[in-house]
């Protein structure tokens, strides 16, 4: 029993280490786009056609990351997007012009859905393997690394404002987590009760259940809320509320951290509760927080009203994907892939909808998003409550 206990934390570790690393990197960069708003003389309708470039880059990949994840499983698929998303950092940080700025994101795009689609297809294979539940911790460390980015760039930010020593530096620490998920990640990826003869698998998709679209939808407004928090916050801070430049990145901060605390108790919270009715009141507590936060204004108010939503969708995206995982892996992997477009595309939305209107519409719309997960969330079949 000890052996196994140990094999399992071993491999919690090296997949705990990818999701600190794709946490680590998004908000790295999302953390710094008020500097390269300005470097790069961006509007915020062309700054939200950056970000729609990621989203591209992840909605284009899922058909390159179905081959993939077939030819190459998810352990060498999550190999090889890290080495491309620690080169990634830097070429943004020296890109000279807006259309470059454009082709950078759009391959960090396709990278962060590969390594989206790996990640979980893994966090999936350990609770399979092992028949304990993780994916909420998993997530949490991935809030983890989101919240050091947060605070490596505001302390680098108050040091100097060079985005190009900030990038680099971050390079650094993503070079170091791909060195913890050397030997512990799995090789078996967890197996689809859809599809019986693996043969006519490879050969073409099935077609997604209802249900399965309904994880899809709800993962989608789930991923735009979360990623709206760590792509605008700090603009909002900044710009609507006033906060000093030093602040602004606390905005991510404490949606980061709330995310923390929140997902390392979130599986006894499925265990006690079951999963449907954590996401459907998590993400009416997450969309009422925020729209009183706007209504009231000021920067207390707003951090608590960014910690609702950190509280909130927690529990979200893991209660989703531990749902599609029971579906079978191309279930998994489609919700996983519209899970990122979400994540990289919606907040691209919300600054269509800040140049239309006004950055407050925008985060408006993100309570909205929030209100729509609990929606889809009663069209979804949930499993039975487990063992943390």
């Amino acid at each position: 029993m000890a052996g196994v206990r140990d094999e399992f934390h071993r491999a919690q570790l090296a997949i705990g280490a990818l999701f600190c690393f794709l946490g680590f990197q998004y908000a790295t960069w999302a953390s710094r786009l008020p500097a390269i708003k300005t470097e790069l003389d961006l509007t915020e309708a062309e700054l939200g056609l950056l970000l729609m470039a990621c989203g591209a880059g992840a909605a284009a990949s899922f058909p390159l990351v179905a081959v993939l994840m077939r030819r190459l499983g998810s352990r060498r698929l999550a190999l090889v997007s890290v080495g491309f998303l620690s080169l990634l950092l830097p070429a943004l940080a020296v890109a000279p012009n807006y259309p470059v700025a454009l082709l950078v994101i759009c391959c960090d795009g396709v990278a962060v859905g590969s390594l989206n689609v790996a990640m979980n297809a893994q966090g999936a294979a350990l609770e399979a393997a092992h028949q304990r539940t993780a994916m909420a911790r998993l997530h949490a460390v991935f809030s983890a690394g989101s919240l050091f980015a947060a605070l490596l760039a505001s302390g680098v930010n108050a040091l100097t404002p060079e985005v190009a020593v900030h990038f680099g530096v971050a390079a650094v620490i993503l070079l170091l987590l791909v060195g913890l998920t050397r030997g512990g990640l799995l090789t078996e990826d967890p197996k689809s009760p859809e599809r019986p003869a693996p043969e006519k698998s490879r050969r073409r998709l099935t077609m997604p259940s209802r249900v399965t679209i309904w994880m899809g939808c709800a993962m989608v407004f789930g991923t735009v809320t979360e990623g709206a928090m760590n792509d605008w916050s700090a603009l909002y801070m900044e710009d609507v509320v006033g906060a000093a430049s030093e602040l602004a990145p606390l905005g991510i901060a404490v949606v980061s951290g709330m995310m923390v605390l929140a997902r390392l108790f979130a599986d006894g919270w499925r265990s006690r509760w079951g999963d449907g009715r954590i996401v459907r009141v998590g993400s009416a507590v997450a969309g009422t927080g925020l729209a009183l936060a706007l209504l009231a204004g000021g920067v207390v108010p707003t951090l608590i009203g960014f910690a609702c939503v950190g509280l909130g969708v927690a529990a979200v995206t893991p209660c989703i994907y531990v749902a599609a995982a029971g579906q079978g892996t191309d279930a998994l992997a489609l919700v996983a892939a519209m899970g990122t477009t979400g994540l990289l595309a919606g907040p691209a939305v919300i600054g269509f909808i800040a140049e239309a209107g006004s950055l407050v519409w925008g985060m408006g719309a993100v309570a909205a998003s929030a209100v729509l997960v609990s929606l889809c969330a009663t069209r979804i079949r949930w499993p039975e409550p487990a063992e943390s």
